[in-house]
């Protein structure tokens, strides 16, 4: 069955052109001259992709693309005009457009955009087909309290079923603010030890005088202060998960104790000369490079290996760049709903913002971020001054002044932002901007030439 392509344009001429340049291509092209019919057209039959025009009668192209978003958020629209600007490409974007071309249009440029999108078509009804399929064995209203869509939390989430089911430890690496201690609720939510309880500690939180009590517990008597008999952490884990954060700060000391404890299943007790078997899974986390601090010396090996037999590492914000915007709105309306007001709406300028900030707390600091400009915010929008005043200054601008520019110069400076976002790893860049790296290196050799010349 070929695949089905909706042309939206009120010069019937430009339509034509388009159904012949893209026959050999083997897709089916069908075309609208009016918006409106386009929509119902798009109700009944469902094309896989959709190329519009932005200036019709009766509807903006952007207004369409907004609506389509609507009715099928997973179909991906080209907007294609006369008159490209970069803000009207973010415009397009903003209103849900997958990509934007500048006319007049070249063949293969087109080309390329359909298959990419067709593609795109594709992959996504795979995804939706599995989803169905996952939903079928989880229980009805499972989620996760993670989120996004950008291809490293896609990547980290299609993992976390399967590391949840399991029993064995996991250590969680990132940044501090990346979000470890609601991957490690996750994975206890869904997992067999779901109705058991989660019990987390900070190890760099705990007095180094008491640390063995609080976690293994004390008899009464062990020592002066010890009056009464006292079950520690590892035993109000028991049935269900010990967090254990900032592992990497545990006192030297009790390290082997912790090593001894994950292997046999077996805690003593401060002051007790009987031992006590555990029942809860392990999982750890760390904000440093717990390998190379074991390497070093600094933290125990064996202990490292024992609590490292799953190893997930959180990325950053900065690496994540497309699941900023979906966070900040997340955070918003649950913000605004505690406050019990109604969310205000994100301006263009906001959005410009939060996307050229380089987030070194990562989510938890857009967290703030946000809940800071919803408590300032005076009108029905928010506006830059809203936002702490360290993330306007710092954040790269995403518009230029200049009003034109060109197709080529438009996916240079996206392509170039994108790979400063990823700190000019080329692999990471490649699979957020969906080219392989063969092309991506063509493409900024084509960019380095064109500035020697």
């Amino acid at each position: 069955m070929h695949e089905r392509l909706l042309v939206i344009d009120d010069k019937i001429a430009m339509c034509e052109l388009v159904q012949a340049g893209l026959a050999p291509l083997g897709v089916e092209v069908s075309w609208e001259s009016d918006p409106k019919i386009a929509l119902e057209v798009i109700r009944q039959s469902t094309p896989d992709a959709v190329l519009t025009d932005i200036r019709m009668p009766g509807m903006t192209g952007i207004e369409l693309c907004s609506r389509i978003h609507q009715i099928a958020p997973a179909m991906p629209v080209i907007v294609m005009t006369g008159f490209g600007t970069l803000d009207l490409a973010i415009e397009a974007i903003r209103a849900g457009a997958y990509d934007f071309l500048s006319k007049p249009i070249e063949l293969d440029v087109l080309e390329f955009s359909v298959r990419r999108a067709l593609e795109h078509a594709r992959l996504s009804a795979e995804v939706r087909h599995l989803n169905d399929a996952l939903n079928q064995l989880q229980p009805v209203g499972m989620s996760y309290r993670l989120e996004g869509s950008s291809p490293p939390m896609l990547r980290l989430l299609d993992m976390l079923p399967k590391t949840a089911t399991s029993d064995i430890s996991v250590l969680i690496e990132g940044e501090t603010g990346t979000g470890k201690e609601l991957l490690a609720r996750d994975l206890h939510d869904h997992s067999p030890r779901a109705k058991g309880p989660f019990v987390a500690v900070n190890c760099a939180a705990l007095p180094e005088t008491l640390a063995e009590s609080d976690l293994f517990g004390h008899v009464e008597g062990a020592y002066t202060d010890a009056r009464s008999t006292r079950a520690g952490l590892f035993a109000q884990a028991s049935g269900g998960t010990f967090f254990l954060d900032e592992i990497g700060e545990l006192p030297t000391r009790l390290q082997p104790k912790l090593l001894r404890a994950l292997q046999e299943s077996l805690i003593r007790p401060v002051g007790s000369d009987k031992e006590v078997s555990l029942d809860c899974r392990v999982i750890a986390a760390t904000n440093r490079d717990l390998k190379a601090e074991a390497k070093a010396g600094r933290f125990r090996s064996d202990l490292y290996y024992r609590v490292a037999v799953i190893k997930i590492q959180m990325p950053p914000l900065r690496e994540r760049k497309g699941d900023i915007l979906a966070l900040a709105q997340h955070f918003n309306r649950r913000i605004a709903e505690r406050l019990g007001i109604r969310p205000p709406g994100l301006s263009k300028e906001v959005a410009t913002c939060l996307l050229g900030y380089s987030w070194p707390g990562n989510v938890r600091e857009l967290e703030n971020a946000i809940e800071r400009a919803v408590a300032l915010c005076s009108g029905e929008v928010l506006v830059v001054e809203d936002l702490p005043e360290e993330l306007w200054e710092k954040a790269e601008p995403e518009a230029d002044e200049v009003g034109l520019i060109s197709l080529a110069e438009l996916e240079e400076r996206h392509i170039r932002r994108v790979l400063r976002a990823v700190a000019g790893n080329k692999k990471a860049a490649a699979e957020i901007l969906g080219l392989d790296r063969r092309t991506l290196y063509r493409k900024l050799q084509r960019f380095d030439e064109s500035e020697d010349a």
